[in-house]
């Protein structure tokens, strides 16, 4: 999003509230967010607040004097997106037909550029055969990408589909639209989340691992085109689209599914991230049947899991897969980027991703070091999806540079 300019259309509803989380979100991520607003959107959120966030003026009609010739012209020029967030049932409907009657139709009718609507009415609206046909249109048109509407609590206190998207996640469908098809043929591999080691049928040993680093690889090396296999182990989280998934349990099944994706010459794959939590240890004889209270102490055995990612190095003879592994540690500085360094060594990987467990598990963003043969690049904090295009970009290198 770094240097990309998004106009940012607000229409009358009372999700308009949610749009100032998506400029701060797009403007924290880099871009450049022209805010406009329509009469009725004014009645719900203030421009100043809008204007506070981007830093921009906030124009509303035609005949805004900040803007020397047509506003709708001038921006249309300017935007590399433009998102209309939230959109009304009239919004869509005047869409559809190709209607410029205020700034905001006017501009996306103009534009020549991607144009994203993410709907949000009452349930009902939504549902009526006129939205759905004016839905239909748009689609047939291939002008407008629609994100959501989603089933949910909407104003009224009902619940239906006609909730509006939430600001994340029309962030990430914006990030799709404008990212560039750099890793087409790319057939990439990524494993994400825990594993569970079963103690017996009720319990088991795991991690805190949540797979949102991996499911942001997934989908971002999707969204730039790659072919990708998801490899996940039991998380709550919803499949990226156009992603193949593959859901495992325990590190054994992992491994199955592992080689399974790349084929026993590794063939079957350009590239592999390993960003899954495996266990480095499993019960050595699970209990067919609950295991019951019996003395204060407990002993249990364990016995050591295969090392998927040294597996891997080992069985490679080429520079491809590339191979990218994780190294989460309670410990940080010189004690993690020396960890990270043997184990890019040891199991004969092209990039680790070093991170202090405190700085990454069950967050949203990470701070990370990018540790390769020949230097370790500290990141700050960063959202997921960001860190994911940073090492997608280490990744797309070296791919490249093995085919040349």
């Amino acid at each position: 999003m770094k240097g990309r300019t998004i106009a940012l259309c607000v229409t009358g509803s009372i999700a308009s509230y949610k749009a100032v989380e998506l400029a701060r979100l797009l403007v924290t991520a880099g871009a450049r967010v022209v805010p406009v607003m329509t009469e009725s959107a004014r009645r719900f959120v203030g421009p100043l607040t809008f204007a506070g966030i981007c830093g921009e003026s906030v124009p509303f009609d035609m005949w805004d004097p900040s803007f020397a010739g047509e506003a709708h012209v001038a921006l249309a020029r300017r935007a590399d997106a433009v998102a209309i967030v939230p959109a009304t049932a009239d919004v869509l409907a005047r869409l559809a037909h190709g209607r410029a009657d205020d700034l905001v139709t006017a501009l996306a009718l103009c534009a020549d550029c991607p144009v994203l609507a993410a709907p949000a009415m009452h349930p009902r609206m939504w549902q009526h055969p006129a939205t759905q046909r004016n839905v239909a249109e748009l689609a047939s048109q291939h002008r407008v990408t629609l994100v959501g509407p989603v089933q949910g609590e909407v104003a009224s206190g009902e619940t239906g589909l006609g909730r509006m998207a939430e600001p994340r996640e029309i962030a990430d469908a914006l990030r799709a639209l404008l990212s560039p098809h750099d890793l087409a043929g790319m057939r990439l591999v990524v494993t994400a989340g825990p594993t569970l080691e079963d103690l017996d049928p009720v319990r088991f040993i795991g991690n805190r691992s949540t797979g949102r680093m991996g499911f942001a690889l997934a989908r971002r090396g999707a969204e730039r085109g790659a072919r990708v296999t998801l490899i996940a182990g039991p998380v709550d989280l919803a499949t990226p689209e156009g992603v193949q998934r593959v859901d495992v349990r325990a590190a054994v099944t992992m491994r199955a599914a592992l080689w399974q994706a790349l084929g026993r010459d590794l063939s079957g794959a350009d590239a592999l991230i390993m960003a899954a939590a495996v266990a480095d240890h499993r019960p050595l004889e699970p209990s067919p049947t609950k295991i019951k209270k019996g003395d204060e102490r407990v002993s249990l055995e364990l016995i050591r899991n295969p090392d998927l990612l040294a597996e891997v190095g080992t069985a490679r003879t080429g520079p491809l897969p590339v191979l990218v592994g994780f190294a989460l540690e309670t410990t940080g500085g010189e004690a993690l980027l020396q960890y990270a360094r043997r184990k890019l060594l040891e199991k004969r990987a092209d990039l680790v991703v070093a991170n202090e467990a405190s700085e990454s598990l069950g967050r949203d963003d990470a701070r990370a070091t990018l540790v390769s043969a020949d230097a370790a690049e500290p990141l700050p904090p960063l959202p997921k999806a960001e860190l994911a295009d940073l090492v997608l970009e280490r990744v797309r290198a070296a791919w490249q540079g093995a085919r040349r």
